[in-house]
């Protein structure tokens, strides 16, 4: 079960640098000039989690296996990319592949940096790629709206359902909304109606403000405009240094906290960025441990026991019985599996139990 969050943004605000601290590699050539990421790069990185090791101490794992999340290095865009302008074409169809969108937006000034459009002004640049997302899938909606209406009209079950949705999604976009905007008020089937038309901006977006190294601990004006634009849309944002990120990426691991602490930091900007990319996907955590090792799995929220199951193995789901379950505070309280059995903690569910975040489950199959 792969997830991916591609990285987003007008050229030259920190996306290659960022994604290069993130991967810890140099995948991502990071120039200051516009276009230097033609091809997207993608790089799996580990969800930070002290979980983990909390867990792996009490079953006296010989490995930890954090759960993975996938970003994706996707070139910068310009103003007019929906009619093709730079390399537009090419670039929306990445952000379609992508489950979520991290949108990083500069929140530094430095004169040695172009900007693209001239001025520092990242709520102004995030309206410019919101804009140029919305035109796309107007045209899209535009597009694929006068066949569903024709076929609606025959009484065709799937596009009498779709199009209650397609009108909604068209006002939205007509005036200067994003699609995302439509779930608060969306029940389950007219949500996965939504998803299913892969819509570039009913996708859910996480702001990043990348600050100067000075203002990586307490944000700026620029990432507390940012902030307050994230709010009003029921976003989030998170304030990271790309400077500082690249510095630590080429750290041995021993000197990172000494690092961080002359920073006035507590931990990686990265670790941030990646657990919130990853609660922006609604996703949650389930741990199986043993001896051999202890492991994160990643399953969406309201996940029943059986789908968990079958992010192991398929055969997992398709003969699944019941599931051992031992809350994670209990695990950690009563000291693992054995105890918590003895205590009564460890509980047996069935096919309609609805997998809670930091579940340590074991399950029973047939094959």
């Amino acid at each position: 079960m792969g997830f991916r969050c591609g990285i987003v943004g007008l050229p030259n605000v920190g996306k290659s640098t960022l994604f290069n601290a993130l991967t810890k590699t140099a995948a991502a050539q990071a120039a200051n000039y516009p276009f230097c990421t033609i091809e997207p790069n993608t790089g799996d990185v580990g969800v930070p989690d002290a979980r983990l090791k909390d867990i792996a101490a009490i079953a006296k794992s010989a490995q930890i296996v954090p759960t993975r999340i996938t970003f994706v290095d996707i070139a910068g865009l310009v103003r007019g990319a929906s009619k093709g302008e730079g390399l537009g074409n090419q670039f929306l169809a990445n952000i379609r592949e992508v489950d979520a969108i991290v949108h990083v937006l500069r929140c530094f000034e430095d004169d040695d940096i172009t900007h693209v459009e001239g001025r520092i002004d990242p709520v102004a640049d995030a309206e410019t790629v919101e804009t140029e997302l919305m035109l796309a899938d107007l045209e899209s909606i535009e597009r694929r709206i006068v066949a569903t209406r024709k076929k609606a009209a025959s009484k065709d079950k799937e596009s009498m359902a779709q199009l209650p949705v397609m009108e909604a999604v068209l006002a939205k976009l007509q005036n200067g909304e994003p699609a995302r905007t439509l779930l608060a008020g969306f029940d389950a089937e007219e949500a996965r109606e939504l998803r299913g038309l892969n819509l570039l901006t009913s996708k859910p977006v996480l702001y990043v403000c990348n600050v100067a190294e000075a203002d990586a601990a307490t944000g700026n004006r620029y990432s507390e405009a940012v902030a307050a634009m994230a709010a009003r849309q029921g976003a989030r944002s998170v304030v990271i240094s790309a400077a500082i990120e690249a510095e630590i990426a080429q750290l041995p691991e021993g000197e990172v906290g000494e690092y961080l602490e002359a920073m006035g930091l507590d931990e990686p900007g990265l670790d941030r960025l990646i657990r919130a990319g990853y609660e922006l996907l609604n996703l949650i955590t389930y741990f199986t441990a043993g001896p051999k090792e202890t492991r994160a799995w990643t399953v969406r929220r309201g996940a029943k026991a059986p789908q968990a199951a079958g992010v192991i193995h398929t055969d997992f789901e398709k003969g699944f019985i019941r599931a051992q379950t031992i809350a994670l505070a209990d695990y950690v309280s009563l000291g693992g599996e054995v105890a918590a059995k003895e205590a009564g903690r460890a509980r047996d569910e069935g096919k309609e139990y609805v997998v809670q975040d930091g579940d340590v489950m074991m399950f029973k199959f047939n094959v």
